[in-house]
């Protein structure tokens, strides 16, 4: 991926985002211009969703939730977390606390 412009990773709907695309593995994968243009401000959602349908339960989870915080329009249900292990929450309660928080 380009270089991402300061100012996103300042604003209360892509920081969280990102956090997740950049920090979680699966996440990490499809964090290319193929699917996110920073530089045009877009997500390229079917297409990840696409590129999900083989990943395990947690994976989808952790695209989910990344949606989600970009765009509530994506809904997450947070009672999926129990599929999580300790590192994918710590990273899902940060985005959360990134998107909601006062941070």
């Amino acid at each position: 991926m380009s270089t991402i412009p300061a100012d996103l990773m300042k604003d209360r709907y892509w920081r969280g985002t990102l956090h997740l695309f950049l920090n979680q593995p699966r996440l990490k994968s499809v964090c290319t211009t193929k699917y996110i243009d920073v530089n045009n401000r877009i997500i390229k959602v079917d297409a990840l969703k696409r590129q999900a349908q083989p990943w395990s339960h947690s994976e989808k989870f952790m695209l989910q939730l990344a949606l989600h915080l970009f765009n509530e329009r994506h809904k997450v249900n947070l009672s999926d977390m129990d599929f999580l292990d300790s590192n994918n929450k710590r990273l899902a309660f940060q985005a959360m606390q990134m998107r909601f928080g006062e941070v």
